[in-house]
């Protein structure tokens, strides 16, 4: 009953100061919460000043109706106190909804500083790999071109692409054999030109044998039509130790050739795929029998491998007993017969100049 006296109290006095703020009869009387409620009347106080700034009028009915509406809440509940724990939840909720615009703002200004930052920093990497295209070892930007490689190799999709990426880096590293000028750059430049080749030709190797599919093969030899050109440049006007190094990757080359000849051959007549490999990849395997290509060159085996050439030419058959092409001359009985002429035994090729051969005509004829 005390409590309820005193809500009632304390209201009506918070009713007589909002009066005297607005014009009204002052009432010559102090209570004890004044000084509590002074801070709630200055706010209506400044809130009735801003009334002036504001187009829309609010209806005196509705003023009168909401001001008896307070004062009975002020009764119930109390100025300045909280009556339970809902009231707490809804100002929580409703401060959240105030804020939650700025927040919102916020984030897309932190996600615009990001987009931001990340297309200056594609900006400036794709600046570095155009100016770094052309950097040979001991440039400052070759790291960064290198760098680039390694992400071009990430992003590839599948093994033929990836093979494809290497064997482009082989003419890179080929473009900076060119341009290096001690022999140790020379010597590195085309290390790593045989291991972006080997590498390349074993995965489109690979590829070509497991989807049984030439194209893989047909990059192969788009590859070695101008790698083979350039390397033989190298060979040229070049000193000693240039020279044999050149040589190295020109038999390379060479080998990477006959791989890919024996493969297509094997994928053209059906070959079952062999579990073997090497260095450049997946071995062909050998034909079922009677079923060679028709087309396969002179000198090869029917599984793809290299021999000797089987052109062998029918000599002069021997005259039979008995048979004379000739008259005999007068007085030949009497003669003994002569012995046949000696004939020079047929040479044999040998295989290592038939290897020597092939890297001639793979040099561009730069080898004798």
């Amino acid at each position: 009953m005390n409590s309820v006296l005193f809500h009632r109290r304390r209201a009506e006095r918070f009713a007589q100061l909002l009066d005297e703020a607005h014009g009204g009869r002052r009432h010559h009387v102090r209570s004890s919460v004044d000084d509590d409620l002074a801070d709630v009347v200055a706010i209506g106080h400044r809130v009735s000043a801003l009334k002036h700034s504001v187009d829309v009028d609010v209806d005196p009915e509705f003023r009168m109706s909401l001001r008896a509406m307070l004062v009975a809440a002020a009764e119930r509940e109390g100025i300045g106190n909280i009556a339970d724990t809902g009231a707490t939840v809804d100002l929580e909720a409703f401060r959240a909804a105030a804020t939650a615009p700025k927040q919102r703002a916020r984030r897309l200004r932190t996600r615009g500083a990001i987009l931001a930052g990340v297309a200056v920093g594609a900006i400036a990497i794709s600046g570095m790999s155009a100016a770094s295209e052309n950097a040979v070892p001991g440039d400052a930007l070759y790291g960064v071109k290198r760098s680039t490689e390694r992400a071009q190799l990430a992003l590839a999709s599948s093994d033929l692409s990836k093979g494809q990426l290497f064997l482009d880096f082989a003419r890179n590293r080929l473009s900076e054999a060119r341009a290096v000028s001690d022999g140790d750059g020379f010597a590195r430049a085309l290390d790593d030109m045989d291991a972006n080749t080997t590498e390349g030709v074993k995965l489109l190797t690979t590829a070509a044998t497991q989807r049984k599919d030439t194209a893989a093969l047909d990059a192969i030899d788009a590859f070695l039509k101008k790698q083979r050109t350039d390397v033989g440049s190298l060979i040229d006007g070049t000193t000693e130790a240039r020279h044999e190094r050149a040589l190295k990757s020109g038999g390379l080359l060479l080998s990477v050739e006959k791989r890919g000849d024996e493969l297509r051959r094997a994928l053209k007549c059906g070959a079952e795929a062999s579990t073997r490999a090497d260095a450049l990849g997946p071995l062909p395997g050998a034909c079922p029998a009677g079923s060679a290509p028709a087309d396969a060159p002179a000198g090869r085996s029917q599984n793809g491998g290299s021999g000797e050439a089987n052109d062998v030419r029918p000599e002069k058959s021997d005259p039979k007993p008995g048979s004379s092409d000739t008259p005999a001359a007068p007085g030949s009985a009497d003669r003994p017969a002569s012995s046949p002429a000696p004939t020079s035994p047929t040479p044999t090729p040998s295989h290592d100049g038939n290897v020597v051969e092939d890297l001639g005509d793979l040099l561009g004829g730069l080898v004798p």
